[in-house]
């Protein structure tokens, strides 16, 4: 879905070595060659597995099959477990002086791995009419400037995930999810049972509360962050409205757990009837509509003064430090995983959003859709998302924001006094980057 303190210190680590005799600029090993079996090009291919399904199945099924259009590249998936756990992978890799040449990381890793020299300018090995066909919305978090750096894969929104069997229990009607905050709140009301047995509502509260309080924001006003990775607007009024009401929920209405609320539990409340709502990514769709054994609806995020929602996931980045062959082999394989028809069935297996509109014009992709409203759900309201928060030392302004949030959900902290501190710390970190 992220990023970590972690991976300051590993971006530390990388520093460390380069200023202490180790590689520098200019200076790096790095694969001077392909060194492929039978003149064959060799790709190592870094992935993460971040929700649930048979993601490695559909991964592996996918490089056999570009192995068989492509003879002389052999493609080879490692996979690194978490987004986190592979990006410290990745950076150990590039570290090491032995680069993958290819890796699904999240989208908002761009300026920890341009602080990193690692990652190459994919603008000249695409056209402008292949970028074109991508949702807007998933093209923010890959430039800096004009310049692309990586290409949308596995890209989610947040969406609603309500349970129509537990509506129609409580008198709601099943077909009509709540539009607005004030809708939230009285549907939660209903829905909540007073042995605990049932909550109204469940947003996640650990892992990725940053990227919830930021669809929050959004939902109120601008987005909280520069389009550089120089600035965070964490301390703003609509920001603490939002906080105030993520809080309000567990401790002032008690229609949600009070404290912590665990990501990768969320799902698993949700299909088990423990909560009757859900805010979590549209890359766990699948897995609901798998497992669920209950009627539900996805919806859009309720608005407060508007809709919204930050974009999420996974982008496809080529390293710097390889081969010239293993460069135009990773383009290569980045251009196969995004034909019209690939997007559109790991869309269908996944849950994640169809990056390209040609794949929603697919026969396959438009009788699911059909067949499937709910699927259709993300895509549309990518008319109302927005960049994912990203900066340069992202890991650590991603751990300050997520920890005062936290203390802020735990009781521990008001709205205003965490998102003050969050603003100084991450202006702390970021005024080196600014001109």
């Amino acid at each position: 879905m992220r990023k970590f303190g972690f991976l300051f210190i590993v971006f530390a680590l990388v520093l460390s070595a380069c200023n202490s005799g180790g590689n520098t600029k200019g200076e790096s090993a790095g694969k001077t060659e392909s060194g492929g079996k039978d003149g064959k090009v060799e790709l190592q291919f870094y992935f993460p597995v971040a929700v649930g399904g048979p993601i490695t199945k559909l991964i592996d099924q996918l490089a056999s099959d570009f192995e068989k259009e492509n003879e002389n590249i052999d493609i080879t998936p490692i996979y690194g477990g978490s987004y986190q756990d592979t990006m410290t992978k990745v950076a150990t890799a590039v570290q090491g002086n032995n680069s993958p040449d290819i890796a699904v990381l999240l989208s908002t890793d761009l300026y920890t791995l341009l602080s990193m020299n690692a990652i190459e300018d994919l603008t000249p090995r695409f056209s402008k009419e292949y970028f074109d066909d991508f949702y807007e919305a998933f093209l923010g978090n890959t430039k800096s400037g004009d310049t692309v750096w990586s290409v949308p894969f596995q890209r989610s929104t947040i969406v609603m995930y309500y349970n129509k069997d537990k509506f129609k229990e409580a008198g709601l009607d099943p077909e009509k999810a709540p539009s607005n905050w004030n809708e939230l709140r009285e549907y939660a009301k209903k829905l909540t049972k007073a042995d605990g047995s049932q909550w109204g509502i469940e947003i996640p509260s650990t892992g990725y509360q940053y990227w919830m309080l930021q669809a929050l924001s959004l939902q109120s006003g601008e987005n909280i962050m520069s389009n550089d990775g120089t600035k965070v607007m964490f301390n703003q009024p609509h920001v603490e409205e939002s906080l105030q009401f993520y809080m309000d929920l567990g401790q002032k209405d008690k229609v949600m757990p009070k404290g912590t609320i665990e990501w990768a539990t969320v799902p698993s409340d949700f299909i088990s009837g423990k909560t009757a709502m859900m805010f979590h990514t549209t890359g766990n769709l699948t897995k609901v509509k798998n497992e669920a054994a209950f009627d539900f609806g996805v919806a859009f995020l309720p608005a407060n003064k508007q809709f919204g929602s930050p974009t999420g996931g996974g982008n496809l980045y080529v390293f710097k430090d390889i081969p010239d062959a293993n460069k135009e082999a990773a383009a290569k394989f980045i251009e196969f995983l995004t034909k019209p028809e690939r997007v559109a069935q790991w869309s269908i297996d996944t849950g994640y959003v169809g990056t390209t509109k040609s794949s929603y014009e697919t026969d396959i992709l438009k009788k699911y859709v059909a067949d499937f409203p709910a699927a259709a759900i993300a895509r549309d309201q990518l008319e109302y998302a927005d960049s994912e928060l990203s900066t340069y030392q992202n890991g650590q302004v991603t751990k300050i924001f997520n920890d005062n949030i936290q203390a802020a959900l735990l009781g521990n902290m008001t709205a205003k006094e965490a998102l003050e501190k969050s603003q100084q710390q991450a202006e702390g970190i970021l005024k080196q980057f600014q001109k």
